[in-house]
Protein backbone atom coordinates (compact mmCIF):
# COMPACT_ATOMS: atom_id res chain seq x y z
CA UNK A 1 0.00 0.00 0.00
CA UNK A 2 0.98 3.62 -0.80
CA UNK A 3 -0.23 6.27 1.16
CA UNK A 4 1.14 9.64 -0.57
CA UNK A 5 1.92 12.48 2.40
CA UNK A 6 1.51 15.67 -0.50
CA UNK A 7 4.15 18.55 0.63
CA UNK A 8 0.37 20.75 1.30
CA UNK A 9 -0.61 18.20 3.84
CA UNK A 10 2.46 18.60 6.30
CA UNK A 11 2.26 20.30 9.54
CA UNK A 12 4.39 23.00 10.02
CA UNK A 13 6.28 25.47 12.29
CA UNK A 14 7.45 29.21 11.22
CA UNK A 15 9.55 30.40 13.88
CA UNK A 16 11.04 33.04 11.78
CA UNK A 17 14.94 31.45 12.08
CA UNK A 18 13.19 28.05 11.77
CA UNK A 19 10.85 26.95 9.00
CA UNK A 20 10.08 23.59 9.19
CA UNK A 21 7.29 20.74 7.55
CA UNK A 22 6.43 17.50 9.68
CA UNK A 23 6.26 14.76 7.26
CA UNK A 24 5.13 13.03 10.59
CA UNK A 25 3.15 14.08 13.94
CA UNK A 26 4.80 15.94 16.17
CA UNK A 27 2.99 15.95 19.56
CA UNK A 28 -1.25 15.37 20.46
CA UNK A 29 -1.98 18.45 17.57
CA UNK A 30 -0.13 16.36 14.83
CA UNK A 31 -1.97 14.88 11.68
CA UNK A 32 -3.31 11.52 13.15
CA UNK A 33 -3.26 10.31 9.53
CA UNK A 34 0.76 11.19 9.63
CA UNK A 35 2.10 8.17 12.26
CA UNK A 36 5.15 6.62 12.77
CA UNK A 37 5.91 4.03 10.55
CA UNK A 38 7.78 1.32 13.10
CA UNK A 39 10.98 2.62 14.34
CA UNK A 40 10.64 6.11 11.66
CA UNK A 41 9.10 8.34 14.28
CA UNK A 42 10.26 11.97 12.97
CA UNK A 43 11.32 13.25 9.45
CA UNK A 44 11.25 17.04 9.45
CA UNK A 45 11.79 19.09 6.67
CA UNK A 46 13.87 22.20 8.03
CA UNK A 47 14.99 25.36 6.46
CA UNK A 48 17.12 27.57 8.97
CA UNK A 49 17.88 31.12 8.24
CA UNK A 50 21.72 32.66 8.37
CA UNK A 51 23.20 33.22 11.56
CA UNK A 52 20.70 31.13 12.99
CA UNK A 53 20.74 27.63 14.37
CA UNK A 54 19.62 25.68 17.48
CA UNK A 55 21.53 26.21 20.70
CA UNK A 56 22.54 23.77 22.47
CA UNK A 57 19.97 20.81 23.93
CA UNK A 58 19.78 17.95 25.00
CA UNK A 59 18.37 14.30 23.63
CA UNK A 60 18.56 10.48 24.75
CA UNK A 61 17.69 7.21 23.51
CA UNK A 62 17.30 8.40 20.04
CA UNK A 63 18.85 7.72 16.63
CA UNK A 64 19.23 10.92 14.82
CA UNK A 65 20.42 11.51 10.90
CA UNK A 66 20.81 14.31 9.40
CA UNK A 67 20.57 14.93 5.85
CA UNK A 68 22.36 18.37 4.09
CA UNK A 69 20.26 19.77 1.28
CA UNK A 70 21.67 22.88 0.78
CA UNK A 71 24.12 24.82 2.44
CA UNK A 72 26.90 24.07 5.25
CA UNK A 73 25.63 22.91 8.85
CA UNK A 74 28.18 23.29 12.23
CA UNK A 75 27.45 20.86 14.71
CA UNK A 76 29.07 20.87 18.13
CA UNK A 77 28.59 18.47 21.10
CA UNK A 78 29.21 17.81 24.97
CA UNK A 79 31.21 15.02 23.44
CA UNK A 80 33.66 17.39 22.15
CA UNK A 81 32.91 16.56 18.30
CA UNK A 82 32.74 19.33 15.73
CA UNK A 83 32.08 19.14 12.33
CA UNK A 84 30.80 21.19 9.00
CA UNK A 85 28.68 18.86 6.80
CA UNK A 86 27.67 20.14 3.37
CA UNK A 87 25.00 19.27 0.73
CA UNK A 88 24.38 15.77 -0.04
CA UNK A 89 26.47 14.32 3.07
CA UNK A 90 25.08 12.72 6.35
CA UNK A 91 25.35 13.32 10.23
CA UNK A 92 24.48 10.27 12.58
CA UNK A 93 23.71 10.78 16.86
CA UNK A 94 23.30 8.11 18.47
CA UNK A 95 22.06 10.02 21.56
CA UNK A 96 22.81 6.71 24.08
CA UNK A 97 22.45 7.36 27.62
CA UNK A 98 22.61 11.33 26.98
CA UNK A 99 24.21 13.99 24.54
CA UNK A 100 23.78 17.66 24.41
CA UNK A 101 24.63 19.33 20.83
CA UNK A 102 24.07 22.61 18.72
CA UNK A 103 23.72 22.74 15.37
CA UNK A 104 23.55 26.19 13.09
CA UNK A 105 23.60 27.60 9.62
CA UNK A 106 27.55 28.07 8.75
CA UNK A 107 26.58 28.58 5.10
CA UNK A 108 26.05 31.84 3.57
CA UNK A 109 22.49 30.48 2.21
CA UNK A 110 19.77 29.19 3.82
CA UNK A 111 20.47 25.54 5.08
CA UNK A 112 17.97 23.54 4.43
CA UNK A 113 17.90 19.67 5.82
CA UNK A 114 15.94 16.35 6.88
CA UNK A 115 15.84 15.48 10.28
CA UNK A 116 15.13 11.79 10.86
CA UNK A 117 14.90 10.47 14.04
CA UNK A 118 14.56 6.43 15.14
CA UNK A 119 13.74 4.90 18.02
CA UNK A 120 17.21 2.92 18.74
CA UNK A 121 16.61 -1.29 19.33
CA UNK A 122 18.21 -1.09 22.48
CA UNK A 123 18.03 1.95 25.52
CA UNK A 124 21.20 3.05 27.05
CA UNK A 125 24.36 2.76 25.82
CA UNK A 126 27.39 5.46 25.21
CA UNK A 127 26.54 8.56 22.86
CA UNK A 128 28.15 8.83 19.54
CA UNK A 129 28.49 11.06 16.60
CA UNK A 130 30.12 10.74 12.99
CA UNK A 131 29.33 12.25 9.60
CA UNK A 132 30.56 11.18 6.33
CA UNK A 133 30.60 12.68 2.35
CA UNK A 134 28.70 10.52 0.16
CA UNK A 135 29.43 11.47 -3.36
CA UNK A 136 26.64 11.84 -5.55
CA UNK A 137 27.88 9.92 -8.27
CA UNK A 138 27.88 7.09 -6.49
CA UNK A 139 24.36 7.59 -6.22
CA UNK A 140 23.47 8.00 -9.93
CA UNK A 141 20.87 5.58 -11.20
CA UNK A 142 20.28 3.67 -7.78
CA UNK A 143 19.25 3.74 -4.11
CA UNK A 144 23.10 3.62 -1.89
CA UNK A 145 22.83 2.89 2.02
CA UNK A 146 23.90 5.81 3.65
CA UNK A 147 23.13 4.41 7.58
CA UNK A 148 22.68 1.76 8.44
CA UNK A 149 21.71 -0.33 11.64
CA UNK A 150 22.80 -4.06 9.89
CA UNK A 151 26.56 -4.73 10.04
CA UNK A 152 26.09 -6.02 6.35
CA UNK A 153 25.98 -2.54 5.30
CA UNK A 154 29.57 -1.86 6.10
CA UNK A 155 30.34 1.38 4.06
CA UNK A 156 27.42 3.10 5.89
CA UNK A 157 27.16 5.41 8.63
CA UNK A 158 26.04 2.69 11.99
CA UNK A 159 22.64 3.28 13.59
CA UNK A 160 21.32 1.59 16.42
CA UNK A 161 18.56 0.93 14.77
CA UNK A 162 16.66 -1.36 12.64
CA UNK A 163 16.68 0.46 9.89
CA UNK A 164 18.53 2.00 6.52
CA UNK A 165 18.79 5.70 5.25
CA UNK A 166 19.18 5.35 1.79
CA UNK A 167 20.13 7.79 -1.32
CA UNK A 168 19.68 7.78 -4.72
CA UNK A 169 19.61 10.09 -8.14
CA UNK A 170 17.65 9.41 -10.70
CA UNK A 171 17.96 11.41 -14.08
CA UNK A 172 14.50 12.28 -16.35
CA UNK A 173 13.77 9.16 -17.79
CA UNK A 174 15.85 6.72 -15.30
CA UNK A 175 13.82 3.73 -13.32
CA UNK A 176 15.37 2.45 -10.32
CA UNK A 177 13.71 -0.87 -7.86
CA UNK A 178 14.09 -1.52 -4.52
CA UNK A 179 12.86 -4.88 -2.76
CA UNK A 180 11.79 -4.39 0.18
CA UNK A 181 9.75 -7.95 1.33
CA UNK A 182 6.07 -7.22 2.40
CA UNK A 183 7.54 -7.57 6.08
CA UNK A 184 9.13 -4.02 5.98
CA UNK A 185 8.25 -0.69 5.89
CA UNK A 186 9.40 2.61 3.98
CA UNK A 187 9.24 6.31 3.67
CA UNK A 188 10.25 7.91 0.70
CA UNK A 189 10.59 11.61 0.52
CA UNK A 190 11.73 13.66 -3.15
CA UNK A 191 13.79 15.77 -1.70
CA UNK A 192 13.42 17.51 -5.58
CA UNK A 193 12.43 16.82 -8.62
CA UNK A 194 9.01 14.27 -9.73
CA UNK A 195 8.79 10.84 -10.08
CA UNK A 196 6.47 8.21 -9.91
CA UNK A 197 6.18 5.55 -7.49
CA UNK A 198 4.72 2.14 -8.90
CA UNK A 199 2.35 4.23 -10.68
CA UNK A 200 1.71 6.87 -8.42
CA UNK A 201 2.83 10.92 -9.42
CA UNK A 202 4.53 11.99 -6.27
CA UNK A 203 5.76 15.97 -6.91
CA UNK A 204 8.79 17.60 -5.00
CA UNK A 205 8.97 17.61 -1.11
CA UNK A 206 5.78 14.92 -0.89
CA UNK A 207 6.36 11.96 0.96
CA UNK A 208 5.15 8.46 0.46
CA UNK A 209 4.64 5.92 3.38
CA UNK A 210 5.30 1.93 1.48
CA UNK A 211 3.63 -0.94 3.48
CA UNK A 212 2.61 -4.48 2.59
CA UNK A 213 4.34 -4.10 -0.77
CA UNK A 214 7.07 -6.78 -1.73
CA UNK A 215 9.26 -4.24 -4.28
CA UNK A 216 8.86 -0.48 -5.37
CA UNK A 217 9.16 0.65 -8.72
CA UNK A 218 10.73 4.77 -9.23
CA UNK A 219 10.61 6.31 -12.59
CA UNK A 220 11.54 9.92 -13.02
CA UNK A 221 9.54 12.54 -14.60
CA UNK A 222 12.46 14.72 -13.79
CA UNK A 223 15.73 14.78 -12.41
CA UNK A 224 15.21 13.39 -8.71
CA UNK A 225 17.18 13.41 -5.54
CA UNK A 226 15.75 11.40 -2.96
CA UNK A 227 15.78 9.72 0.36
CA UNK A 228 14.47 6.56 1.91
CA UNK A 229 14.05 5.10 5.43
CA UNK A 230 13.63 1.05 5.00
CA UNK A 231 11.87 0.10 8.61
CA UNK A 232 11.53 -3.70 10.21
Amino acid sequence: MLTHRRWKSLDRADLGWLRAKHHFAVGADGNPAHAALGPLIVWNDDEIALGSGFPMHGHRDMEIITYVRQGLLGHRDTLGSEGTIKAGDVQVMSAGTGIRHAEFNRGEVPLKLFQIWLRPRETGGEPAWDTRPFPKDDRSGRFVVLASGFASDDAALPVRADARVLGALLKTGESTQYELGPARRAYLVVASGRIEVNGEPVGPLDGVAITQVAAVQISALEDSELVMVDAS
